[in-house]
């Protein structure tokens, strides 16, 4: 029995490769090409500079400073991450973080993580000058992402390894704590799954706080000596709230939210005559970029709107309509941004409903797995799923091109 290849079939089989191929870079570069710019050096201030906490998931952690244009003035790192920032009235930083190599461990083996709060002094260059920090079980999805000063002096802290609320006295002594346990059906160790993710407190009164609870989609005004007195998105609606960041009280009716999940920023207005809040404003991107896992949302003194868009590894800022005044590229997972003079007093909220910027195209199985991938490796800001698809389609069409080509090249002969 003879068996002989067909010339045309090795002809299909290698028109099919070069189109895979000539196909999957033709849409890469024309997507580089065609992509906004990710950085707008423009500001009305031009002595304004933006602290940026970097959570990293490729490098080290570090806390950065920018100015105007978008460059960086300065930059400190020492760990394996940075989330909250803020500059202090001596120009100092607060900083929580997450770093290993203890030796310290209480409970655990040594090495261990330690997580806790920093202060950076800048000069004469970047360094430690106080840190308070508490060992952890791991550094996945414990650590202190939050904390700011008190009128008082104390120390208000955001702990999600345990899942609490405290503040800290000078000393180093917890001189108030509020247990989520107390309002929540709790785990028998809050340090051994990630069970509330608590990853935001801030001062909205004498001994009032506005509490940021990730996993239950909620947040919550806390009261020292009375406990939880007010729940934001009570039935935990996603479609309100999903997995939301950095909470900022703009009025006792107004909250700015980053809404991580939903990739969006909203301003949530509480409804007068029945005390739900419903979304009033919304930002789902800017500059012509999607807004991709943003963390941070910040209404300015100027009544615009600092946003940190964590996958897309930029800081933005836009104003009511939506256009883009000023944006920075931070590479490798920014978490926070700060603009002096700071989160509070915060800018005025907005009267008018609308939804401002258009989001990005996501197809549910090939945005997780690039969303999964932006954890391992920096890839270009203007990636979507659809390029996944595409290449995926691409890839089988080579496959097939492949077994063409060398099926028509067989000989058998018997």
């Amino acid at each position: 029995m003879v068996s002989i290849g067909f010339p045309s079939g090795r002809r299909l089989g290698a028109g099919l490769m070069g189109v895979a191929l000539v196909s999957v870079i033709l849409v890469l570069v024309v997507s580089a090409l065609a992509a906004p710019p990710i950085s707008k050096p423009s500001l009305t201030n031009d002595s304004a500079e933006t602290v940026v906490g970097v959570q990293s998931t490729t490098t080290k952690g570090r806390v950065a400073v920018l100015d105007a244009s978008g460059q960086q003035v300065w930059d400190f790192g020492q760990a394996a991450s940075y989330h909250d920032v803020s500059r202090l009235p001596n120009g100092s930083i607060l900083a929580s973080f997450m770093a290993r190599g203890y030796d310290d461990c209480g409970p655990y083996e040594s090495p261990c993580e330690r997580t806790g709060i920093r202060i950076i002094d800048p000069e004469p260059t970047p360094h430690v000058v106080r840190e308070w920090s508490f060992p952890v079980r791991t550094s996945l999805n414990s650590e202190v992402h939050d904390a700011e000063f008190l009128p008082s002096g104390e120390l208000l802290v955001a702990d999600m390894d345990r899942e609490r609320v405290f503040t800290l006295a000078p000393n180093g002594t917890i001189t108030w704590q509020w247990n989520a346990s107390q309002f929540y059906d709790a785990p028998p160790d809050p340090t051994k799954t990630d069970w509330l993710h608590i990853n935001d407190v801030d001062r909205i009164g004498d001994g009032r706080y506005l509490v940021s609870v990730r996993n239950a989609n909620q947040l919550l005004v806390i009261e020292r000596g009375r406990g939880v007195v007010e729940v934001v998105n009570e039935n935990r609606d996603a479609s309100v709230l999903n997995y939301q960041h950095n909470p900022q009280w703009l009025s006792e009716n107004t909250i700015l939210v980053a809404d991580s999940e939903n990739d969006r920023v909203v301003e949530l207005h509480r409804n007068g005559s029945t005390g739900q809040w419903n979304v009033a404003w919304q930002a789902r991107g800017a500059g012509g970029i999607g807004f991709d896992w943003p963390r941070d949302a910040d209404r300015l003194p100027n009544g615009n709107t600092l946003i940190t868009d964590s996958r897309n590894n930029r800081v933005v800022e836009l104003n009511q309509s939506g256009a883009m005044v000023w944006s920075a590229r931070v590479p490798t997972v920014p978490y926070e941004a700060d603009r002096d003079p700071g989160e509070y007093p915060a800018g005025r909220s907005y009267d008018s409903a609308s939804d401002v910027g258009t989001g990005t195209i996501t197809l549910p199985v090939f945005g997780y797995l690039l969303d999964s991938a932006r954890h391992v490796v920096s890839l270009p800001y203007w990636l979507a799923g659809w390029h996944l698809a595409v290449s995926s389609v691409a890839l089988l069409l080579f496959l097939v091109g492949l077994w063409l080509f060398v099926r028509g090249g067989e000989k058998t002969v018997a």
